[in-house]
C-alpha cells in the first residue's frame, strides 16, 4: 500500500474541526492580486501560495508578493500534509530560471523567495535548475536579496553544494514536524537527513565567514505536545538555525491529514518567547504564519540586530 493511500485511510474517517476566530484572514486588496496573477500566469509560473493553498495568499498578493515554486507544480513525494499535485513530472522548463527573475524585477521585490516541488526523479533532485534560478535573479536585480526554501535532494551534500555556491542570501528547509511524526507527516524523507542539511549549510557559511542565514520551520496541531516543539527547537539550535517558523496546519482537502488540535495564539507567543531565549534570530510563531511569510521582514530583523552586536563588538 502506497504512503499515500495510508493518508486516504487516515483523514476519511474524521470529520473538519471548525476554525476558532484567531484564524480569519485578510483579504487584501484585489487590484495587486489580480495584478500578480497575471504576471505569473503570462510568465508561465506556478506559486507556492496557489499550490498549497497559502491562507495569506490575499494579503502577500496585495502587498505584491509571491513565493515562486520551480520545477513545475508535481511533486514525486507524498506528505500526508500537503496540497501539492502528487506523481510523475514533466521536463524542467528551461526558460523558467529567466521567467522568474523577469517576474521579480516586474514586481520590483526588495526580497524574494523561492521554493520548489520535490524532484527525486532528478540526478541532482533539481539543484542545477535552482542554482540557475538564483544566478538569473542576481542578475536582474541585483539589489533584491534571495531566500531559498529547498528540499532536502535525498541527502546528497554535491546538490546542496551546487545551490549554495549560487550564494542564496538566505537558505531555507522546513522540517515540517517533530521526529516522532515523520512517518506518519513525511513518509519519504527523514528528520535527521534534514537537521544534517541545515548543519551542513551553516557550517559552510562558517567557514566561508559569509552573511547567509539558515532558517527552518514546522507546522503544529498534527499532534505533537507543547514539549516535543521544544525539543526541535534545541535540535535547530545545536545545527546553527538563526530563523524559525511556527504555524498552524490546515487540512488543505479531505484526502489529507486531519488537524488534531487548534494551538491557541498565546502557545504560539510562548514559543517565540522560548526561541528567543535559546538564541534564535528570530522567530516567527502565530497561528497564520508560513515559511514565506514576512520573510523579508525575518531577514532584515536578523541583519539589523547582527550590525547592532557588531558594533557593540567594537
Amino acid at each position: 500500500m502506497s504512503s499515500e493511500l495510508r493518508v486516504v485511510n487516515i483523514t476519511r474517517t474524521r470529520p473538519r474541526q471548525p476554525k476558532p476566530e484567531w484564524l480569519k484572514i485578510r483579504l487584501g486588496d484585489p487590484t495587486n492580486q489580480n495584478k500578480v496573477l497575471k504576471l505569473i500566469e503570462g510568465l508561465n509560473l506556478h506559486t507556492v501560495c496557489q499550490e498549497a493553498k497559502c491562507p495569506n495568499i490575499f494579503e502577500c498578493w496585495s502587498d505584491r508578493t509571491a513565493t515562486f515554486m520551480l520545477a513545475g507544480d508535481i511533486c514525486t513525494r507524498h506528505c500526508g500534509f500537503c496540497a501539492v499535485g502528487k506523481g510523475k513530472p514533466g521536463a524542467l522548463d528551461a526558460d523558467e530560471p529567466r521567467h522568474v527573475a523577469e517576474a521579480v524585477r516586474h514586481l520590483n521585490l526588495a526580497h524574494t523567495v523561492i521554493t520548489s516541488v520535490n524532484r527525486d526523479d532528478l540526478t541532482d533532485g533539481g539543484a542545477s535548475h535552482w542554482a540557475e534560478t538564483i544566478r538569473q535573479v542576481r542578475a536582474l536585480n541585483p539589489d533584491c536579496k534571495i531566500e531559498v526554501l529547498i528540499p532536502d535532494f535525498n541527502g546528497d551534500e554535491a546538490a546542496l553544494n551546487t545551490v549554495l555556491d549560487a550564494q542564496p542570501d538566505v537558505l531555507n528547509h522546513n522540517t515540517e514536524t517533530i521526529a516522532r511524526l515523520y512517518r506518519r507527516v513525511r513518509p519519504d524523507a527523514d528528520y535527521q537527513q534534514s537537521m544534517t542539511l541545515l548543519e551542513r549549510a551553516a557550517s559552510r557559511r562558517d567557514a566561508e565567514n559569509r552573511g547567509m542565514l539558515t532558517k527552518s520551520g514546522i507546522m503544529v496541531g498534527l499532534g505533537e505536545t507543547f514539549d516535543e516543539v521544544v525539543e526541535l527547537m534545541k535540535d535547530l539550535r545545536r545545527v546553527s538555525c538563526n530563523i524559525m517558523t511556527i504555524g498552524q496546519y490546515l487540512q488543505p482537502y479531505e484526502r489529507r491529514l486531519p488537524v488534531e488540535r487548534f494551538v491557541t495564539p498565546a502557545e504560539f507567543a510562548r514559543w517565540r518567547e522560548i526561541g528567543m531565549d535559546m538564541g534564535f534570530h528570530h522567530v516567527e510563531s502565530s497561528p497564520l504564519t508560513r515559511s514565506s511569510y514576512h520573510a523579508r521582514q525575518q531577514a532584515e530583523t536578523q541583519t539589523q540586530e547582527a550590525e547592532i552586536r557588531a558594533a557593540s563588538a567594537s
